[in-house]
């Protein structure tokens, strides 16, 4: 072995150092491990838990069923053991394990019985293995009982064994999952005599048993199988720890074939005796084919030929393997010794010994290098192999070929007689090389060595004294004959495995482009038919086929949410498309599965969920994509669909942060307003209780303030609703605006009618000239924005001080001012004036203005709504100006049309 062999990798020790560490962080699951009841399972569990608690191990009994017998009962005797749940099924009570007690009391290690059990209806969980799960993920360690019968792998052989179907099974990665499993064993001679003795059953259920289930034609099998399931745990273990400390010599303790795949016709058969090998042995096999990088890319005949042969050995259960390397032997011993292979098979050679000679005996470095491991020959199909048959295309192209050969040595002959009196016989030599390196890079291998081989003849017969024959008087030119040649030779075999390199490098730099392609335009995608569409494009760009991403709906059925090229999809595709949904599989043209369909579908399959199906339309001309396409058909595959989960999550964040958001304001509005709103119902009902029981003591004056108070704080309220409502349309997108020509003025002047109490004390002067044009505006919606705007003025100006309005037009727009004395702010805290629930401050006080901090914000939305804007910043010499700019519009009639709809000149404003 070489030391680049000898390095570990990397990604594997980052891998395994991950695994590791999730591995301490879990909760551990041990398994007492029988063939059938009685053989002493619960009883060692419980003997084994004794013993952790007199290590000072937290242990408590979730469920354990004894059964009666004595013996078992002692030993549970001094452990706590959680009471049970009672459930009533069909008038008949019925205790079960309690889940709840169990996580509530959360000990250190929890014994739970018989792991195939089936709940009562009414609890969580269907099986009781349900319940260990969900116990397990809560980082509590569980010891359970389990008995061979019970796996659900095992089911058919059991039901042929013991002519009884189980209907209680335990899925196989419960026990995948186990970190410990222990074998309870007994001889059955003895579980039968425990049987008669009634520490089993009680002695009617015992005699029934004894008739029917406890045979020994039964046990024996049953044993057999326990046994080897739990081989199979254990040779995991050993492999784990073989990888976590690198040991790459095999351990002989149990058998594990490894065959070694070609294209060749025979390897069906080889595969056929491998499996009847393996079965024999009882030892698990692996089929690997080697991709040597320094001969010629196999054919597009024999690529095929081995892909169904790989694809044979999948069908007949074998794990295969593709690997990569310089030379077949060396990868193979490699793979062998770090996979723990006991015995390497190989076919036996059916070509002659002179290939051995010329490109080495696969089988005898194999023995050579082989060491520890045994090397066996399978015997091929009978009789000789045969090659790909020879058609008119092969023939005309290996002419050209060979012609060019031919052509390329002509010229160096030709270039070599033209400059004799100028060359030496070397520099001729080099002539001809050059000619074979040319035909080598760009011809192959067979036409190299043919214009080698010319190449010396031509030498010979034209240059070598004497000449025009073949006759040589210096034997020291033979010499050049034969170096020559052997020159020619290594360049054509260099040349064509740098060809060979090259193309290979070339078609993995294609996929990777592919894939790096796939994966940039899929990072764009925003949502779910996007990435669909995204990589149907691609996936037809690079396959050259049509392609279809179908998704579910929500009625369940596959829809086509993404096509590029013609997908038809009739009643038979679409079933095909629904198998492999359903169980997460290839199905269609060119799998074991519909392989007559016209398509072939690829499940979506994403964190351990099928999200959707991807459909493609195949080259009829062509049976099956290859092996190498394919793969890359299934990484595209797993990119569309961990984007598609991708962008469904995206969504669901999305609108996670929309319903934390809509919560959040929803808080804000209800703790905001909800003093405001208290305060004017307050001093409405103490008003109005006041006007009812003061009768007559109360005099007209203070009779006359509390209507009026009740009428004020009416509108107060009034005003508090209508800006929620206002802010709610607003918010919803339901906000409607309804243009109609009219003039500014109209608009101030109303809405300082309506605030002409809350500005009362402070004077306002208008400046609105009468040459503005008229605005396509919502006079109802525009009216309440400046309605806002005036009373944000009246609450952060002191009485006596003036608020100053002034408006003119600039280029297509109409600007309006609104300038008050007040407190002011920063041009920092500007933009968060027009924030929903921002509040300032009186110049009074540093409390809060009365008021939920709605209005600025309605009255951006409207005047947005309008297609305006509004701005505020701090004034010269103090306070707050806050500037509207509403555009005017093309077709904006001319200004002297507003004059017949004012009665008082349009300069003046309503007095405050």
């Amino acid at each position: 072995m070489n030391v680049s062999e000898a390095r570990p990798d990397p990604d594997a020790l980052l891998a395994r150092v991950n695994a590791d560490e999730a591995k301490s962080r879990r909760a551990k699951l041990k398994i007492f491990f029988g063939f059938a009841p009685g053989v002493g399972k619960t009883y060692a569990m419980l003997e084994s838990s004794r013993r952790l608690a007199a290590e000072g191990v937290d242990v408590v009994i979730g469920i354990v069923e004894t059964h009666g017998r004595e013996e078992t009962v002692r030993l549970a005797e001094g452990l706590e053991v959680l009471p049970r749940r009672t459930l009533t099924y069909r008038g008949v009570a019925l205790e079960e394990f309690d889940l709840d007690a169990a996580l509530a009391r959360r000990p250190g290690l929890l014994l739970v019985d018989e792991l195939a059990h089936t709940n009562a209806p009414g609890g969580r969980h269907v099986k009781r293995w349900q319940d260990i799960v969900e116990i397990l993920e809560s980082g509590i360690d569980v010891h359970t009982t389990l008995n061979v019968q019970h796996v659900e792998s095992l089911n058919d052989v059991i039901a042929q064994v013991t002519s009884v179907r189980v209907r209680e099974t335990v899925p196989d990665s419960i026990l995948d999952r186990a970190d410990e499993i222990e074998l309870i064993d007994l001889p059955p001679e003895e579980l039968l005599e425990r049987l008669r003795e009634g520490k089993v059953y009680i002695p009617d259920q015992a005699r029934h048993a004894a008739g029917n289930f406890f045979r020994i034609g039964n046990l024996l099998p049953l044993r057999e199988l326990a046994l080897r399931r739990t081989a199979e745990h254990v040779d995991q273990d050993v492999q784990a720890y073989r990888e976590s400390h690198s040991i790459h010599v095999p351990w002989l303790a149990s058998e594990r074939l490894l065959v070694c795949l070609g294209a060749g016709p025979s390897s069906s058969r080889v595969l056929r005796a491998a499996r009847r090998l393996a079965t024999g042995l009882h030892a698990p096999w692996i089929v690997a084919a080697v991709d040597v990088t320094t001969r010629t890319p196999l054919s597009e005949k024999d690529r095929e030929r081995l892909d169904e042969n790989l694809r044979l050995a999948e069908s007949m259960g074998a794990e295969v393997a593709r690997l990569t390397g310089e030379r077949v032997a060396d990868t193979l011993l490699h793979f062998a010794r770090r996979r723990n292979v006991t015995r390497i098979l190989v076919g036996k050679p059916r070509h002659s010994r002179w290939r051995d000679l010329w490109r080495g005996s696969l089988l005898d470095e194999l023995v050579r290098k082989s060491g520890d491991l045994d090397i066996q020959v399978i015997a091929g199909e009978d009789g000789p192999t045969r090659g790909e048959p020879v058609t008119p295309e092969r023939t005309a192209q290996a002419s050209r070929h060979y012609g060019a050969a031919a052509l390329a040595v002509g010229l160096a002959t030709g270039l070599s007689a033209i400059g004799s009196g100028l060359l030496d016989s070397p520099d001729v030599v080099m002539l001809y090389l050059l000619a074979i390196m040319i035909v080598a890079v760009r011809f192959g291998r067979g036409a190299s060595l043919f214009a080698s081989a010319l190449s010396v003849a031509s030498f010979d017969f034209f240059f070598v004294p004497p000449t025009y024959t073949f006759s040589v008087e210096d034997v020291r030119y033979t010499l050049t004959f034969v170096m020559m040649f052997a020159v020619g030779f290594v360049i054509s075999t260099l040349a064509s495995r740098l060809r060979f390199q090259s193309a290979a490098a070339r078609v993995r730099e294609e996929r990777t482009a592919a894939l790096l392609t796939l994966s940039r335009e899929l990072a764009a995608a925003v949502d779910e038919r996007s990435v669909a569409a995204t990589a149907c494009a691609q996936i037809r760009d690079v396959f050259e086929v049509p392609a279809a991403i179908l998704l579910p709906n929500d009625a369940g059925a596959l829809v086509a949410v993404a096509e590029a090229g013609s997908v038809e999809l009739g009643t038979q595709e679409l079933a095909v498309a629904h198998w492999s949904y359903d169980l997460g599989k290839n199905a269609g043209r060119g799998t074991e599965t519909l392989p007559g369909a016209r398509v072939a579908c690829s499940p979506l399959v994403a964190g351990g969920e099928t999200l959707g199906v991807l459909v493609v339309l195949p080259d009829p001309a062509k049976a099956r994509l290859d092996g190498a396409q394919q793969d890359l058909l299934d990484a595209f595959a797993r990119q569309a669909a961990l984007s598609i989960e991708r962008a469904r999550l995206a969504e669901e964040a999305r609108s996670s942060a929309l319903r934390a958001r809509a919560e959040e304001m929803r808080s804000s509005l209800l703790s905001t307003v909800s003093h405001d709103l208290r305060t004017p119902l307050a001093a409405i009902t103490g008003a109005a209780t006041t006007l009812r029981g003061a009768d007559e003591r109360l005099g007209d004056r203070q009779r006359d303030e509390m209507l009026e108070t009740i009428c004020e704080e009416a509108e107060r309220l009034e005003r508090l609703v209508g800006n929620l409502l206002d802010m709610t349309r607003l918010e919803g997108g339901g906000l409607l605006v309804t243009r109609e020509w009219v003039p500014l003025e109209e608009i101030v002047g109303s809405a300082l009618a309506r605030t002409e109490i809350a500005l009362a004390g402070r004077p306002v002067t208008a400046s609105l000239p009468a040459s503005l044009p008229l605005l396509r505006a919502d006079p109802v919606l525009l009216e309440q924005a400046f309605v806002n705007l005036f009373e944000n003025a009246a609450k952060h100006t002191p009485a006596g001080t003036p608020v100053d309005i002034a408006a003119f037009a600039v280029k297509d727009a109409v600007v309006v001012e609104v300038s008050d004395r007040g407190p002011g702010f920063s041009l920092a805290e500007a933009p968060r004036l027009f924030e929903k629930f921002a509040r300032g401050t009186t110049t009074r006080e540093s409390n809060a203005v009365p008021g939920v901090g709605l209005g600025l914000a309605i009255c951006r939305g409207i005047i947005e709504a309008h297609g305006g804007t509004v701005t505020a910043g701090p004034r010269e010499g103090g306070g707050a100006t806050f500037v509207v700019t509403l555009p005017i519009g093309a077709d904006a009639p001319p200004a002297d049309a507003a004059l017949d709809r004012l009665d008082a000149p349009p300069s003046e404003a309503p007095p405050a």
